[in-house]
Parts: structure tokens; sequence; C-alpha cells
């Protein structure tokens, strides 16, 4: 069964958590078996440390208590010695992981604990280089659960070789999308991230440094894979490599209805029934809803000339406000894929056999590494004008193919559309082949039918057109009757990058009895004292 996921807007612990985490931080000094484990000296607990750690790219937390201490790791030999103090406590203190900070309400946090700095490892361990190893005869990657998959990429492709799976922006910690799922337009073909792992070294909540694979160890494996950071800490990851393409022909196609798109985007990601001469020809397959400002008034419009934005908004008007897009990519070149010949007859197919806009097809060639590290530049633009830093109120929502429609009728060309905030930021819309995902591990998706579909809808609380705070309520309370809409007409989603007030909510909205009662069991097996990764406020502790 799918469990509709509610929205929920408060942030704070569970109180048994809480209070744990208080009893600690008031004594005032941090435990005596830190300094008898000799990582005292990789400790802070001054404001500037603390304060850093307790944010994360979200910006819309209600008050995030700070941290006691963050610890600084020269080698994953000192994560399993912090665990380990934690766990020989009679209350043990939580810790977090963090790498990034991209979470969204504070996923990362440990208020009144320890945030262990993810990237500190590839600093203090002798610098990145060591924590990225390629094998080019074994065709793998063992990369540092710290690592930014942008390094991932520029250390493979340096041999010819790249991942097969990715997440649309790189600069995000290995650890950090393998504990979610990590998912873009190339998982229609090989799965999430979490399905493109070979190995991993992971510290388990009680300080137990094991090696886990499908072969070794598979249960732990197969749990700290979309295990949201429950079941242990990542400090390694094995990716599989394959050849990699030198080029990609970048596609964007606008469409005036849903129905249009998605039959073309299903028709791109069908690789099983043998059918149709679309199947699998793109290597990414993605696309976006363009209104309010969407593609064309974002950061995103470099895509489109003046001349060609004055025609969309023309095209939009017409087609009633809302126009959706297929974004997509060819690759080509190099060792991994055909020659441009190839590509001018995939091109000329695929123009002529989608059911676009006529005179609405756009597109670009770029390098391949340039293609996936394409979000990259939006970042640096929207930095340089003040508008990286700010509140993302970000909903993402995994729906069963059968209800897509349905929720771009109500959500698409209802909510989004009477509400209209001026906000800034892509709504992407996709589909996923069920059957590229790995139902043995932690990560919850709809497994009912063969396709569903991801939808994100990432927009920012610029305070362009007014006052940010209220701009941010506004865009809180438009998810929020997302979520009660699709409650109403009974369309069942999970979130993706879930969030949830806590345990009771978990259970029953997100996971459901039968994926809930596996999650417990790996729990109590991995950290039965609950001391990860409290700030998903999963889990009350200690475990009941």
């Amino acid at each position: 069964m799918i469990w509709v996921a509610l929205f929920v807007l408060s942030f704070s612990l569970p109180a048994s958590a809480e209070q744990h985490a208080l009893a600690w931080r008031s004594a005032s000094a941090l435990p005596d078996e830190l300094r008898e484990v000799g990582i005292r000296a990789l400790i802070r607990d001054d404001a500037e440390a603390t304060t850093l750690a307790s944010s994360d790219f979200g910006n819309v937390s209600v008050y995030v208590d700070l941290p006691a201490a963050v610890l600084y790791p020269s080698c994953p030999g000192d994560i399993a010695a912090l665990l380990r103090a934690s766990c020989a406590r009679a209350s043990p203190f939580p810790v977090s992981a963090r790498g990034c900070g991209h979470s969204i309400r504070g996923q990362a946090s440990a208020p009144g604990a320890v945030v262990v700095d993810m990237p500190s490892l590839g600093r203090l361990a002798g610098g990145s280089a060591t924590r990225l190893s390629v094998s080019v005869d074994g065709r793998y990657i063992d990369a540092g659960g710290e690592q930014l998959w942008v390094d991932v990429l520029q250390a493979s492709i340096a041999h010819g070789l790249t991942p097969r799976s990715w997440t649309d922006y790189l600069h995000l910690t290995v650890g950090g999308t393998l504990s979610n799922a990590g998912i873009s337009g190339q998982a229609y073909r090989h799965g999430p991230q979490i399905s493109n792992v070979q190995e991993l070294d992971v510290i388990t909540g009680v300080g137990q440094i094991v090696t886990c694979s499908k072969e070794k160890h598979a249960d732990l494996f197969d749990a700290v894979l979309g295990g949201l950071g429950q079941f242990g800490v990542i400090t390694r990851a094995r990716i599989p490599l394959v050849p990699a393409p030198a080029r990609a022909r970048w596609v964007r196609l606008l469409y005036t209805d849903a129905t249009a798109l998605t039959e073309d985007q299903e028709r791109l990601i069908d690789l099983d029934s043998g059918v149709g001469a679309l199947s699998g020809l793109m290597n990414y397959v993605e696309g976006s809803v363009l209104a309010d400002q969407g593609l064309v008034g974002s950061w995103r419009s470099s895509f489109f000339s003046d001349a060609d934005a004055a025609r969309v908004a023309t095209l939009a008007q017409e087609a009633g406000g809302v126009l959706y897009c297929l974004e997509g990519a060819l690759y080509y070149g190099g060792a991994g894929a055909g020659g441009e010949s190839d590509l001018g007859k995939r091109l000329e197919l695929l123009l002529h056999e989608l059911r676009y806009a006529r005179g609405f097809a756009f597109v670009q060639d770029v390098s391949y590494v340039g293609f996936l590290d394409r979000v990259r530049d939006g970042e640096l633009k929207l930095r340089a004008a003040g508008l990286w830093d700010v509140p993302h109120p970000w909903l993402n929502l995994f729906l069963p193919r059968s209800r897509v429609l349905d929720f771009a009728a109500g959500v698409f060309h209802g909510i989004l559309r009477r509400g209209n905030t001026g906000a800034m930021g892509p709504v992407l819309i996709y589909p996923m082949n069920r059957n590229r995902w790995d139902s043995g591990a932690s990560a919850v998706f709809p497994e009912e039918e063969e396709v569903f579909y991801t939808v994100g809808i990432l927009r920012s609380a610029t305070p362009a057109s007014t006052d940010g705070g209220q701009l941010l309520r506004l865009l809180e309370d438009q998810n929020g009757e997302i979520m009660r809409f699709c409650e109403e007409a009974g369309i069942g989603c999970v979130q993706y990058l879930p969030y949830y007030a806590g345990q009771a909510d978990w259970e029953k909205k997100h996971f459901g009895p039968t994926k809930w009662a596996k999650f417990v069991e790996r729990k109590r097996k991995y950290d039965p004292k609950a001391i990860l990764s409290r700030g998903q406020r999963i889990f009350n502790a200690p475990l009941a």
C-alpha cells in the first residue's frame, strides 16, 4: 500500500530525544570518554563551529538548537571512537553526520549533541586525492563518503570512465545521496544511485566499522542505502564505472498539455516491452512545468534566446498559462557512445515521432561533463545575485503513474495557478521504471505500478516580490495544500527527501506497517540506542 505523506511544518525533536540531548549539554563540558579515546583535539564547541553545523540549504526550520560540539575527523576511526563513547554512556548523546548541509529541514542537525563534519575526512586525511581511487581494470571507483560527486566525475573521466547514475546537482556528497536515493534523468535506465553501488564501508551506531555488499553483510548494505542515516555512517562507497561518452546533445521540447508530455516520456523510458522506435533512445529523460516565471524567467533561461522567450510566452498564454517541457540528452563520442552520424539519425527520429508543439524544439551541443554539471552554472549565477542562501521550502514526491494526470490538473493547473506566488525555481516531473529500483534497500517508493513519477517543486523564497518571510509562509501553506489535495483525491504518494514531525507519522504516512517493521528491526540491530541522525525525527530515544 502507498501511504499518503502529510506535510508537517513544525520542527521539534521527540521529547525523550530532546531531554537526552539537553541532559548531556547541560553538563557544560564534553564527556571524559571523548578525552580518553583521544579525539578531544578534533572537537570544537565554539560558536562559529556549532552555528555553521546547525545550518542547512533549506533555511526553513523554525529554530534549530545548536549542537554542543562538532567533530572534525581525520579518519573513519575517529567517528567510530565518537560513536563508541556515546554508546558507552547511560544516556547516549546523539550524533549526526553532516556533508554539504543540503538537507531542507534540519535533518542533519544534532541539537545539543555532536555533528560530524564529514568533509574533514578529505581535508585531514591527506586531501581528496587519497579518498578517491579508480580501478581501471576493475571498472570501479572507491570514493570517500565525504567526497563530492563532481570530484568522482573528474577522477573517473580522467581514465575515460564514468558512473552510470547521477543526481542533477553534483556538488553533494557520496554518502549524502546514497543515504536517500540519488535520482535524475538516467534513473529510468540504470536506477537511482543506490542501485549502482558494489560495496560500502559503514560505521554502525555502536561504533563498529563494517565492509558490506550484496554478498557480505547484505542486510546492513541494504539498510544503509536509502536509510536516511539511521543505521550507519558511510565512509566509503565502491561505484561501478563504464566507458564515458564525450559529448551530449541537449534537447528541450515544449508541450501544451500534460497528456502528450507524459505519454512521450513513457515511450522513451519503455525498455522492456520491445515495442516502439523511441524505446531507450535518449540517455537522459526528465521534464518540467513552465508556469509563472518557469524556465523562461529563471537562471535556466539561458537555453532560450530573447526571441524564443517571447514566442514561448505567447504559446503559454494560448495554452492557458501552463506549458510542459520534455528535457533529454543523447550522448555520443568517446568509447561509451556512438558517433555523430548515429546521433543525427537518433535526433531526427525523436523530432519526428515526439508530439511536442512544432517549432518549439531547442537543441544545444555540450560536453558530457558540462551537461552533468550544468546546475553549477545556475548556482553561481544565483550566488552572484544574492539568491542562493535563501529559504528553499522544497517538496519532492513520488506518484503512481495512474494518477499523474490527476495531480497535474489539481496542482499545476489548480493550486499553483490560483496561488501564483511569483517564486523562482523549477518544477520537475518525470517517470522512472520501478524494476530499476531495489526493493531490498530502505528507500520508499511506489511499488504497485511498473512506472512511477517524481515531482519536484523546487522553489525559493526570494524577496523579489514580497517580504521573504511572508513568501516563505505562502509557499509552505501551498505545499500543505498540495498534500491535502493528494489525500482528499486519494492520490497515494510518498515524499522523497521526506520530512515528518515524529515517529508515528513516519510509521503511518511514509513506511506503512510492513516496511516500518523491517526498518525498526534494522534499527535495533545496527543502532540499538538510537544515536544516529535524530534530526530526521524518525525514532524516539530510547527505542521502545
